[in-house]
């Protein structure tokens, strides 16, 4: 799968939006005082704009960037032989970026999204404005001996069901993670001391609440 796929799979803006906060919701309670979270949101990460990423501690990562204009989706598997790094000319993979819109062109070009001489991290690039009824990629050809990287990177975003999460984090946290909860946080309802306790005996509604309500989740 690539980002073609992806393309085919991911939800419209909204539910996309959803699911990317409830991810962060659902890691800070997993994972409560950590600075290297998987799931990350920041709903604000910048004037008008809100951030979803994860990073998985071994050099991949992916953002999406909620603009007034849409929604903005790069990332970057450092095993892929489309990285900048593994190509003779050490640029982007021909298509990925070059036909991003003027609306998403400052994300292209952001820093964090980069190295120190501006090189962006990326193998996988997608868009979505506001009045788009599909997510749109580049015209790319894709090596014969690897692809992008998008079907592991964006499994959690393209399926985004408790049970795929589940599965998920009890593989990554190695505990068991209540069904129930994760249900509870996905369809966005007020997060509250019982689900706190059902997803993380060993923290509280009061340890994580702040984190909590920054990215806009309700907590109640």
């Amino acid at each position: 799968m690539t980002a073609y796929d992806v393309a085919r799979r991911l939800p419209a803006i909204p539910e996309l939006h959803a699911l990317c906060r409830a991810l962060g919701v659902l890691d800070v309670v997993l994972d409560p005082g950590s600075e290297d979270r998987y799931h990350l949101y920041d709903s604000a990460w910048a004037p008008g704009e809100q951030l979803a990423s994860m990073r998985d501690g071994a050099g991949n990562e992916y953002s999406v960037v909620f603009t007034a204009a849409g929604a903005y989706v790069r990332g970057f598997d450092h095993e892929s032989p489309m990285s900048p790094y593994a190509t003779d000319d050490e640029k982007a993979w021909p298509g990925v970026l070059d036909s991003v819109p003027d609306v998403f062109r400052q994300c292209v070009e952001e820093p964090a999204f980069s190295d120190a001489l501006g090189m962006p991290f990326v193998t996988v690039c997608l868009w979505r404005e506001n009045g788009d009824t599909v997510w749109r990629h580049g015209d790319i050809a894709f090596p014969e001996e690897g692809d992008d990287g998008a079907d592991w990177m964006f499994a959690l975003l393209t399926d985004g069901t408790p049970e795929a999460f589940q599965d998920w984090a009890q593989d990554y946290y190695e505990m068991p993670v209540d069904l129930a909860a994760v249900r509870h946080v996905l369809t966005g309802r007020p997060l509250t001391e019982a689900v706190v306790m059902a997803l993380n005996p060993a923290t509280t509604l009061t340890a994580v609440a702040d984190e909590v309500a920054a990215t806009g989740h309700p907590v109640r």
